[in-house]
């Protein structure tokens, strides 16, 4: 990693540029402003390109090769993930670290708690990146995760809260059937409603054409999946102290997955007015 002289060796091109990607990225990256700011900071010369992200991967490097030593690259990121600038922004400060140690894995480095660059396990795979980065939000995305699913869990993952991300991202599941229907029951109740054929024989949301006992079986069961995943996850986290419902990753991703599923069946359902 370092010489004595805590001379830090070149990474590759593809390492800077892949870090200058997480922390220069268009949506959830350091403003053109602040790039700049740290830049001048540091003592790095600015360089010419198309977007911010060009600019800053194109500045690293030239730096990089001028002192042959990443010293410029382990300062940026540091001064980039200084804990005090993320003193009201702890979601961020958690997904760009997720983010910078799944490249830094394959170096053997990783972004520690207090923002520094620090040795970390190596990974030569993109399976061992994922393991090695311990993110749950890097596994998610690897599985694809349904948005729908993240846009209620990601702030309760980010902050490595597996107990409340899995009340909150259950909830997707019948905000989506109230969103569909306009029916405004919950749980149970909720299913029954909208999921079930009723004295119609036609389910308000049906997820297939229900024109054979396999396609109504197919239908009943997903109602059932439902009923059970507000059973287990919905109703108890809701009312249970937290130290008697514990919810580990492993289990937060496997039910993720589950609704990502649901979710998806959910894309295709034929809604009756």
């Amino acid at each position: 990693m370092t010489t004595a002289k805590n001379t830090y060796a070149v990474w590759p091109h593809a390492t800077v540029t892949a870090i200058a990607d997480v922390l220069a990225d268009t949506s959830d990256g350091l403003t053109g402003r602040e790039i700049s700011l740290l830049l001048s900071q540091i003592g790095i010369a600015e360089a010419e390109g198309p977007n911010k992200r060009e600019r800053l991967a194109r500045a690293l490097w030239a730096r990089q090769i001028r002192d042959q030593a990443s010293n410029c690259v382990v300062r940026f990121i540091a001064e980039a993930m200084a804990p005090v600038r993320y003193t009201q922004k702890l979601d961020v400060f958690s997904r760009r670290c997720d983010d910078l140690n799944e490249v830094l894995v394959h170096i053997g480095l990783r972004v520690n708690e207090a923002g520094k660059v620090a040795r970390g396990p190596v990974a030569s795979t993109l399976g061992e990146a994922a393991q090695h980065a311990n993110s749950l939000r890097a596994e998610l995305r690897r599985r694809g995760t349904h948005h729908q699913v993240l846009a209620y869990c990601t702030r309760e993952i980010l902050t490595k809260n597996a107990f409340h991300a899995s009340l909150e991202a259950t909830k997707s599941v019948f905000d989506r059937l109230r969103q569909l229907t306009g029916e405004q029951r919950d749980g149970s109740q909720l299913v029954d409603a909208v999921l079930m054929p009723g004295s119609t024989g036609t389910p308000r949301v049906a997820i297939n054409s229900g024109a054979t006992p396999t396609e109504t079986g197919e239908q009943k069961g997903f109602a059932s999946l439902l009923k059970g995943l507000a059973s287990m996850y919905r109703n108890p986290t809701a009312h249970d102290p937290r130290l008697n419902r514990p919810v580990s990753d492993d289990e937060l991703l496997e039910l993720l997955t589950t609704l990502s599923m649901v979710h998806r069946r959910l894309d295709h359902a034929r809604v009756q007015p």
